[in-house]
């Protein structure tokens, strides 16, 4: 699959009606952003089964700012809704192929455990 471009129009049903969602934010004049462009194309075309989604912070400066996007690239991963990744600078195309193959293999029952869990301590001690 190839990278999709998402806005303020798109990016919610795209994470909404997918497992796995890959958004990598940069700018048309980030240097690092331009060297990670191709390497993330190439490895969106291995994983059907993922959404890659491309975020133009300049052209889309309020999703960034809802992301506390503070530098550029910056690669979030979504599995089920949820933020599973987030990670500014870029990856070698090894590294990004690691990082989806340990997405793939969580145990989401265990991830939304522990996300209750700790939203039941934080209740408690407010």
């Amino acid at each position: 699959m190839a990278t999709i471009e998402l806005n303020e129009q798109n990016l919610e049903s795209t994470v909404n009606d997918n497992d796995i969602v890959i958004i990598d934010f940069w700018a048309p004049w980030c240097g690092p952003c331009k060297s990670f462009g191709p390497i993330y194309e190439e490895v969106s075309e291995k994983h059907a089964d993922v959404v890659f989604g491309k975020v133009n912070t300049e052209d889309e400066q309020a999703i960034a700012a809802h992301f506390q996007i503070r530098s550029i690239p910056t690669l979030m991963i979504f599995r089920e809704q949820i933020i599973i990744f987030a990670e500014a600078g870029m990856l070698p195309a090894t590294g990004l192929e690691e990082v989806i193959e340990r997405v793939k293999t969580l145990d989401m029952d265990k991830v939304k455990e522990d996300i209750a869990t700790a939203q039941a301590e934080a209740e408690a001690n407010s």
